[in-house]
């Protein structure tokens, strides 16, 4: 293809949830479509309808729950696989059957227990047959990472003029190295005489660390549509991050692709399948980790104060967040330090900063991290009223035949109050109780739980951010009881604006 438009296309809802732990249910999967039509994917695969009746009805609902964009359902080369995607796309207002066989050695002989011919006679009847029954055909030579080329190009060349629309070339295992990839992509292009009536696709996995980089070889040799995941969720090692790809084409203006995608949506999408697919995004993550646009490095804190460029490519309001995030830590220099004293409202002269200043670093040493109460006590400000909220006792009822409901007693300025209120869960009960007892507008960003020692007796670490008047606050709390460590955590980050 000629054109320099890169289709979008997500697997998170297929390929994604066949990590262990994240199935989603068909409503959960309808609020994820949702989304990704609103960040600006092109097509979503929504489901294998073959394989469960639940991914059945979750292809119809997603179909019918979304407007824009093409959806796409997985089969094998396999009649029954067909006509059963056939019948799940019924209300898609564009519906894609994706259909395919294995092109490596490892899957014609060992697989498959077959022959090259017989592969190519399978997924041209495939192709055909699945071009009756959706607007649009996909074929996937699996594995092909690890194919021979003169073999691929033929089957590409006979899907190709069976119909297929699509051809996409999986690095199945994340086999292979950037340059390998890329020149696999370019030999299909050079090799196969009508590839022009085809898009080429990449689906790469990130066994070794390459799903991205193999992405973009792709896309520069050739390949017009990628398939990707959100936070690059996927069998193993995962496949390719869809952020990852997108920013990486918004940074590099110079290789002149364009992508449908709206930006500033990629932390929202991002929050919401780490929320229902229950997997945390590792902090140090590319784009939407926690640390993406943190800096606690003085040299960085000093570089990115005086202008954002100097140590971020993107800038965070391109993605959704709305700033970087300056951490005082232990190595975090007067810039730093002078910049948050500031935003608290203290504009101190030379020499006083610079004892203020070495004060924080005898503090820095001693505590992970500095908070806004440590620096008002370094600036000679220290309040001394205790903390205006305090949990006295709460209570919550939970089961499989009962509504969960919380029961939390506070000490708010110095005054007891108790309320009751339910919840999705336990922790969304007593969440919602605290909130009916704070005269606060609060947006929880983040729930994050964390196993710090092993057995059944496990200390649970928890992690909450919360959002109030446009700044961000968080909270953390430790205990046996996973509950407890949830309130302690909520109350923490509510205290640091009380």
């Amino acid at each position: 293809m000629s054109s320099n438009k890169v289709h979008i296309f997500d697997t998170t809802l297929r390929d994604g949830e066949q990590v262990p732990g994240c199935q989603l249910n068909t409503i959960e999967k309808i609020e994820v479509a949702k989304q990704l039509e609103k960040l600006g994917v092109d097509i979503i695969e929504a489901g294998f309808p073959i394989s469960s009746p639940g991914d059945f009805n979750s292809v119809v609902a997603v179909s019918k729950a979304v407007t824009y964009p093409t959806i796409c359902a997985l089969t094998r080369a396999v009649k029954k696989d067909i006509e059963v995607a056939g019948d799940a796309l019924k209300y898609a207002k564009r519906g894609r059957i994706h259909t395919g066989i294995g092109t490596s050695p490892y899957h014609i002989y060992q697989k498959l227990n077959s022959n090259p011919d017989e592969i190519i006679e399978r997924a041209v009847a495939a192709v055909k047959y699945a071009k009756e029954r959706a607007d649009e055909v996909e074929f996937y030579a699996e594995d092909a990472g690890r194919s021979e080329n003169e073999f691929l190009a033929r089957v590409i060349e006979a899907v190709v003029a069976a119909g297929a629309d699509v051809v996409n070339i999986p690095d199945t295992t994340g086999y292979c190295l950037p340059h390998e990839y890329g020149s696999k992509i370019a030999y299909l292009v050079n090799n196969v005489p009508n590839i022009d009536k085809a898009i080429i696709a990449t689906h790469c996995h990130n066994d070794l660390g390459m799903a991205t980089a193999n992405t973009l070889a792709g896309v520069v040799n050739g390949a017009r549509q990628v398939e990707v995941t959100l936070n690059g969720l996927g069998e193993r090692a995962g496949n390719t991050a869809l952020e990852e790809v997108v920013m990486a084409i918004k940074c590099h203006q110079d290789l002149d692709f364009e992508v449908g995608i709206n930006p500033k949506e990629i932390i929202k999408t991002s929050k919401l399948v780490s929320t229902l697919m229950r997997m945390p995004v590792q902090a140090n993550k590319a784009i939407v980790g926690r640390n993406a646009f943190a800096h606690s490095s003085g040299i960085h804190q000093d570089g990115v104060l005086k202008n954002r460029e100097t140590y971020e490519i993107i800038d965070p309001a391109d993605v959704g967040i709305e700033e970087s995030s300056i951490v005082l830590t232990a190595r975090s220099g007067r810039a730093a330090l002078k910049h948050r004293l500031h935003v608290l409202g203290y504009d101190l002269d030379q020499e006083k900063l610079d004892q203020v200043y070495k004060n924080f670093l005898v503090l820095a040493d001693s505590k992970k991290d500095i908070g806004d109460d440590d620096l008002e006590v370094l600036v000679g400000h220290e309040k001394k009223e205790e903390r205006v909220i305090k949990l006295e006792n709460f209570q919550v009822i939970c089961g499989k035949s009962c509504i969960p409901s919380a029961t939390v007693t506070l000490i708010y300025n110095g005054k007891t109050i108790t309320e009751t209120a339910t919840g999705d869960g336990p922790v969304d009960a007593s969440f919602t109780a605290i909130k009916k007892m704070i005269p606060f507008d609060v947006v929880l960003e983040e729930y994050l739980v964390q196993a710090v020692t092993r057995g059944s007796d496990d200390i649970g670490k928890v992690h909450v951010q919360l959002s109030h008047d446009g700044r961000t606050y968080h909270g953390f709390g430790a205990n046996v009881d996973t509950l407890t460590a949830s309130v302690w955590a909520y109350l923490d980050a509510l205290s640091k604006f009380a």
